[in-house]
């Protein structure tokens, strides 16, 4: 099978993302949030956990520390009863308070919304950064590339296979192949996509809208 070219990587990625943009239409972020600070303790608590997952411990987490300034002042202890439930929380709950404590002191409480100053909180990589600056803040500096992302980046192939277990070298990928405008929808639209249709195990071959456009399709 002949090298795809460059220009025909672009065509078809474009075509993805506007056949899933059909599909879809713009998609709410998955995690209950209403302000940047939570946004940000959210995502970094959904680091290999489940969006719903994270959903059930939150309500009870903002109740109790609501903003930066009360959570700056939780123990880690008892932040952990509370987050206890999801994979990691001893190093979450730690990074939880220590990213409340960062916001307060060198921030006067307000998230940064740059990707450089994000990422100097503890838990927020770039990942996390992406999602905050997109969701909380209508930033759109790159792609937030997930499980979901990364797993559908590949298959379609448009991430070499040597960059399979690295999604920060899968978004420089996608970020060189899509244009700017397509940016914003990847993330969760890619995850409705993977949740439906092209799941980890099982995926949905004979009925998946990209199967025209897809290598690794059965």
């Amino acid at each position: 099978m002949p090298r795809e070219t460059n220009a025909s990587r672009r065509e078809r990625a474009v075509e993805v993302c506007e056949r899933l943009n059909r599909r879809y239409g713009p998609v709410e972020c998955f995690l209950d949030h209403q302000n940047p600070f939570r946004l940000v303790i959210s995502v970094l608590l959904s680091a290999q956990t489940t969006d719903a997952q994270v959903n059930k411990v939150t309500p009870e987490l903002f109740r109790r520390w609501p903003t930066p300034y009360e959570m700056a002042g939780a123990s880690v202890a008892d932040v952990m009863d509370v987050i206890k439930s999801l994979g990691f929380y001893k190093t979450k709950a730690k990074h939880c308070v220590e990213a409340a404590r960062m916001i307060v002191a060198d921030y006067g409480g307000e998230v940064p919304s740059t990707m450089r100053e994000l990422q100097k909180l503890p838990g927020v990589g770039r990942k996390t950064a992406n999602i905050v600056l997109n969701v909380g803040f209508g930033i759109v500096e790159g792609i937030a590339v997930d499980t979901h992302v990364n797993r559908i980046a590949h298959r379609l192939a448009l991430s070499p296979k040597t960059h399979e277990k690295e999604p920060l070298k899968t978004e420089q990928d996608l970020l060189k192949i899509l244009p700017h405008e397509y940016w914003e929808s990847v993330n969760h639209q890619w995850i409705s996509f993977g949740r439906e249709i092209c799941s980890a195990r099982s995926p949905k071959c004979a009925e998946c809208p990209l199967a025209d456009l897809c290598p690794s399709c059965n």
